[in-house]
C-alpha cells in the first residue's frame, strides 16, 4: 500500500467508497453505525488505504484493537501458518494447544501473585458476562456493582452495566436486574463538587454509603471497573483511588473485576493499566489488541474464583478460536520480545504536550487526560460553566475526517475527542495526525 498520506482532490468519500456506501445502505442494518464513509483497501501500522487510494493516519484503531499496528507481520505470520493447520475444533471438543498457551501466557502476566486461571471468549461482552457469571457462584450472591459513566459492552447484562443511554441503551429494555451505579472518578465533573486530593476520594468511598443506602454488601458479587473509561471520555482516576476501591470490596468479602478490554496490552503505557494503579484484581477481562485484530478475549482471576463453575457451564463453540490464538501468542511473544512500555509512554508524552498546547490557545478545551497514549481532550462551550460542546467535537471529527485523520468521540455527553493511535506509529505519523488535529480545532474555533 502506500506509505504518504494524502486525500485526492475528489475528497472523502470517493467514487468507489460512494458506491460502496449505496451498497451498505440496501442491505446492511441501519443499526450499525459508520463513523467516516470510506472503506478499506489495505491497512498497515497506523495508515489505512481506502478503496479510491486515499491514505488515512488511523487515530482510531479499530477501537483499540490494533494497538501494535495493522497487520503487524509477527501476527500475519503466526495467522497464515496455524490456518494451513486447523481453523477450528472447538476447544470444549478436541482440544488445541494454542489455546493452553494462552491461557498459560495470561496466567503469567495478569498483575496478581496467587495462583490464576483463564478462559477464552470472542468479544469484551463476552468476558465481561463470563466474569459476571464467575463471581456470582463463586460468592453465591448476585449484585453486581458497576460505575457511572462506564462502557462493558452491548449484550444484556453489560448493556445494562453501561451508563450511556444513548445510543446504547436507549429503547432496549427491560434491562439485567441486579446491577447498581455509583459515582465514576470523573474528577473534572466532580459529584460531590470537591478536588483532589482534598476529596479523600469520596467517589471510592461512596461505596461504603451504598452498602447503608442502596444494597447491602451481603449481596453483592462484585464490583466491576475498567482502569480508564473509554467509551465514557478516557476518564483517568486519582492513581489511590483503586486501592480504596478494593479495601473496601476485600472488607465485605466483594470480589473486583477491572476490564481491560480497552486499555490492556499498553494502550496506557502499561502491559495493564492496573499496574499503574497498582492493583491486583480478583478477575480481569481483556480483548481488542489481545490479538492483534482477530476476535478474542479472556477472563483471567485467581484460580480458586475461575474454578467456581463445573464443565460446560461457561464457554461457547468459538471462544478461543485457534487462529486468534496464534495471533495472542504472536502478539504476547512480542510484548517479551520488545520494550513497548518505553515506546508506548514516549508516545504518550508527546500526545499529552502537544494537547496541553492546544488547550493552552483554545478557551474550547475543557480538559487535557489520559494515561500514556490513551489521550483525550473535553470540548466545552464555557470554561467556567463547563457546559459541555458535543457539537463542537463533532465538527472537530468532521474536519479531522476530510484532512485524512480517522478519529472518534467519547463521553456520556458526547463532547469527548479520543485518541487511540497505535501504540507503534512512527513518530511522522504522530505528529501529522496531530497536525491535522490542531488544525481542525483552530480552523472550527475561528469559524474558517
Amino acid at each position: 500500500m502506500k506509505n504518504t498520506v494524502g486525500i485526492s482532490a475528489s475528497g472523502l468519500p470517493g467514487p468507489k467508497s460512494r458506491e460502496l456506501m449505496q451498497l451498505r445502505e440496501q442491505n446492511v442494518a441501519r443499526g450499525i453505525s459508520c463513523s467516516l464513509p470510506v472503506f478499506a483497501s489495505e491497512a498497515q501500522g497506523a495508515l489505512v488505504e481506502d478503496v479510491d487510494g486515499n491514505v488515512l493516519i488511523d487515530f482510531a484503531g479499530g477501537i483499540g484493537v490494533v494497538n501494535f499496528g495493522h497487520c503487524n507481520p509477527a501476527v500475519v505470520e503466526a495467522v497464515k501458518k496455524q490456518v494451513d493447520r486447523y481453523m477450528h475444533t472447538c476447544f470444549m471438543v478436541v482440544g488445541y494447544e494454542p489455546y493452553i498457551r494462552v491461557a498459560e501466557k495470561l496466567n503469567q502476566i495478569v498483575p496478581g501473585n496467587f495462583p490464576k486461571k483463564s478462559a477464552l471468549f470472542n468479544s469484551g461482552a463476552e468476558a465481561v458476562e463470563n466474569a459476571v457469571k464467575l463471581s456470582r457462584r463463586y460468592t453465591q450472591k448476585t449484585g453486581i456493582v458497576a460505575l457511572e459513566s462506564a462502557f462493558h459492552g452491548r449484550t444484556l447484562m453489560t448493556m445494562t452495566l453501561t451508563s450511556k443511554v444513548k445510543p446504547y441503551k436507549f429503547g432496549f429494555g427491560p434491562f439485567a436486574p441486579e446491577v447498581y451505579k455509583i459515582p465514576s472518578p470523573y474528577c473534572y465533573r466532580c459529584r460531590f463538587n470537591l478536588s483532589y486530593p482534598s476529596c479523600d476520594l469520596q467517589c471510592a468511598r461512596y461505596l461504603e454509603h451504598f452498602f447503608a443506602y442502596e444494597c447491602p454488601s451481603e449481596s453483592v458479587a462484585a464490583v466491576i471497573a475498567e482502569p480508564v473509561q473509554g467509551e465514557g471520555g478516557f476518564i483517568v482516576p486519582p492513581k489511590d483511588y483503586f486501592k480504596v476501591l478494593h479495601e473496601i470490596c476485600r472488607n465485605h468479602g466483594i470480589l473486583l473485576i477491572i476490564d481491560e478490554v480497552q486499555s490492556g496490552f499498553y494502550r496506557t503505557g502499561y502491559r495493564f493499566a492496573a499496574e499503574y494503579f497498582e492493583v491486583e484484581p480478583d478477575l480481569m477481562t481483556m480483548a481488542k489488541s489481545i490479538a492483534g485484530g482477530l476476535p478474542l478475549s479472556a477472563v483471567t482471576g485467581r484460580a480458586e474464583v475461575m474454578d467456581a463453575a463445573g464443565p460446560g457451564e461457561i464457554g461457547g463453540t468459538y471462544g478461543g478460536n485457534p487462529v486468534a490464538c496464534a495471533a495472542a501468542l504472536a502478539i504476547m511473544d512480542l510484548m517479551e520480545k520488545e520494550d513497548f512500555a518505553a515506546v508506548a509512554q514516549k508516545a504518550g508524552e508527546y500526545i499529552h504536550n502537544r494537547l496541553l498546547k492546544l488547550q493552552e490557545e483554545f478557551e474550547c478545551i475543557g480538559d487535557v487526560r489520559g494515561l500514556g497514549p490513551m489521550q483525550a481532550i473535553e470540548l466545552v462551550k464555557d470554561r467556567s460553566t463547563k457546559e459541555p460542546d458535543a457539537a463542537k467535537a463533532k465538527a472537530i471529527i468532521a474536519r479531522c475526517h476530510a484532512a485524512g485523520l480517522i478519529v472518534l468521540s467519547a463521553g456520556v455527553l458526547g463532547n469527548v475527542i479520543r485518541i487511540l493511535v497505535p501504540v507503534t506509529a512512527p513518530q511522522e505519523h504522530l505528529e501529522q495526525g496531530l497536525d491535522i488535529l490542531e488544525k481542525a480545532v483552530r480552523e472550527e474555533q475561528r469559524g474558517n
